[in-house]
């Protein structure tokens, strides 16, 4: 097969960063592969995929009219000459679908957002028969876009979208006497729940007793500012953003503590990033995070939005910091047996068989 595969943009983080283990997947089962975004926004995940390489084409200028994304994409899949079309998000998925019948090329549509905009839900009900297999990121998409869909589950397939890594080192164990490193990655974006971290850092602040800790936020986007402000305004000089982080690894490893307060997910890379790193986990309870972290052996669920549970989870692990490693340890374990190479291979191979077929 020739795979044409298209999504929204280049942006780092997210749906991107992993194209080049799926590359790997399409290319063991001896498949070529072509890989396009319909624009570029930032760009960072493209130096991953050349070094993976895979020659990423950008298609037309950011907020570019959809009219010439379409236009655009046509034509690069006119130059592509594919056998299949692979979708990734919302927007790709519309456009791919509608080149796709026009050129009478089958399509494959991956699924990540936990969260649609009722108008792309209401657009992907509509347009759904135009898509030969649907394929879920996670366990927890993979159900909510059948049932959200009305698809029959032979339509629909899954492939956690997390490789781990089995050969990184993990993060260093906290040791009694040092300060207590908590971090989180993601977009600063208000349905990443950094907001509610913040006001549960300040019910924490002027509590007696904690051991000194410091939180680490790593990612950029539109709420920054005003995150920054808050902590300015309420005294929060143990927090530190330290904007787009492109060694993940190397971020995770300087923390004993990773919290993910979301308000939705999806997958969720980051929390499993952390977990294969050797750290438990503290995140909300939603997406696929719901069924990774294990209460009192790889982490803590707790339910979004709510900044009061969030602190009061936080001050009892900062008073039993003991308790963090073992937990970390079970994480990796967990992370390891559950999204191994094998796995992530296996699950790729049975969708490009089905395709194939």
């Amino acid at each position: 097969m020739r795979i044409a595969y298209v999504i929204n943009t280049f942006e780092g983080g997210g749906a991107a960063l992993p194209i080049p283990a799926i590359a790997d997947v399409f290319r063991q089962c001896g498949h070529d592969v072509h890989v396009a975004a319909l624009s570029r926004r930032n760009g960072r995940a493209m130096p991953h995929l050349r070094h993976a390489g895979l020659d990423p084409v950008v298609l037309g200028a950011d907020r570019a009219p959809i009219a010439r994304q379409m236009a655009g994409l046509d034509a690069w899949v006119r130059h592509v000459r594919p056998t299949h079309i692979w979708t990734s998000l919302t927007r790709a998925t519309l456009l791919g679908q509608m080149v796709g019948a026009w050129r009478r090329i089958p399509v494959v549509s991956w699924q990540h957002n936990a969260f649609l905009l009722p108008a792309n839900l209401a657009l992907l009900r509509m347009m759904k028969e135009r898509s030969r297999i649907w394929v879920g990121d996670s366990a927890f998409v993979t159900t909510l876009t059948r049932k959200r869909l009305a698809l029959p589950y032979s339509r629909v397939m899954c492939w956690p979208i997390f490789r781990a890594w089995p050969d990184v080192a993990p993060a260093p164990a906290w040791r009694p006497g040092e300060e207590i490193c908590i971090g989180s990655l993601g977009r600063l974006h208000a349905s990443k729940g950094y907001d509610v971290l913040c006001r549960a850092l300040v019910q924490l602040r002027d509590v007696p007793g904690l051991p000194p800790y410091r939180v680490t936020i790593g990612g950029e986007g539109a709420e920054h500012d005003r995150l920054r402000g808050f902590c300015l305004r309420h005294g929060l000089d143990n927090v530190h953003f330290a904007g787009y982080v492109e060694d993940t690894a190397a971020f995770l490893r300087q923390c004993h503590l990773y919290v993910q307060p979301s308000l939705y997910e999806g997958f969720c890379i980051a929390a499993h990033e952390a977990m294969n790193m050797g750290l438990p986990v503290l995140g909300s309870d939603v997406g696929e995070m719901g069924r990774s972290i294990v209460d009192g052996v790889t982490g803590w669920k707790l339910p979004p939005r709510q900044p009061g549970a969030l602190a009061r989870r936080l001050e009892a692990t900062l008073r039993q910091p003991e308790q963090m490693a073992g937990m970390g340890q079970a994480a990796r374990e967990w992370v390891m047996n559950s999204f191994s190479a094998r796995a992530f291979s296996r699950a790729g191979t049975a969708i490009l068989q089905r395709m194939a077929g």
